[in-house]
């Protein structure tokens, strides 16, 4: 029985007869819908996490606030980094589009920049425990260094992901599949960018204020 003739004898499909040539969704919308839900769903949790530090900033314990403890310059260098960073993640991902060699010295910038903002976050940690502002202190650092910790975490993670991109590329080429991967990871790292500078301007910009 052909297709036409199936809809025809059951055109509301009440015995649910189906075309079983009709394809399904791509692939590219699987993955891109699915990850879009991932994003989202971090962003979610970036929020609760947010949410909490704004309740605990004030609680401090009788130790010392943001304007004792922050250095701007130094998170501003940070912050430069991390921005540049996505810039070259940009250019990685023109030159993979476009099958460039340059995608590779895009996304080892990308990684350069993108592991010096760790390094300059794991020295500030470091400095913060040596003076005594450990995460035990109080309520206030607990949530300072669950919140900086978690995009650290997520920076990492991304640092890895980016390897793994520049091994598949290097070992299979510019295949459809690992532009897809590419166009994902790159999604990831601009999110990581937009959460920083939320953090940036909550966490420590608001902090040396108060």
């Amino acid at each position: 029985m052909s297709s036409v003739q199936a809809v025809a004898d059951d055109p509301h499909r009440l015995g649910h007869r189906q075309d079983t040539r009709r394809a399904g969704p791509s692939k590219r919308i699987v993955v891109g819908y699915g990850f879009w839900i991932f994003l989202l769903s971090d962003i979610v949790m970036f929020s609760a996490f947010f949410a909490t530090y704004a309740v605990l900033a004030d609680r401090r314990a009788g130790g010392p606030g943001g304007s004792d403890l922050f250095d701007l310059r130094n998170v501003g260098i940070e912050t430069a980094c991390l921005l540049l960073s996505s810039f070259t993640c940009g250019v990685a991902s023109i030159g993979a589009l476009r099958r460039r060699d340059w995608f590779y010295g895009a996304m080892a910038a990308t990684f350069i920049l993108g592991a010096a903002f760790l390094a300059l976050e794991i020295r500030e940690f470091a400095g913060l425990v040596a003076r005594g502002a450990g995460p035990t202190r109080s309520a206030f650092l607990s949530a300072f260094f669950t919140l900086v910790g978690l995009h650290g975490l997520h920076v990492t993670a991304g640092l890895l992901w980016l390897l793994t991109m520049m091994a598949q590329t290097l070992a299979k080429g510019y295949r459809t599949d690992i532009l897809r991967r590419m166009l994902c990871f790159s999604l990831f790292w601009h999110a990581l960018d937009i959460i920083w500078v939320a953090l940036f301007t909550v966490v420590y910009l608001l902090g040396v204020r108060s």
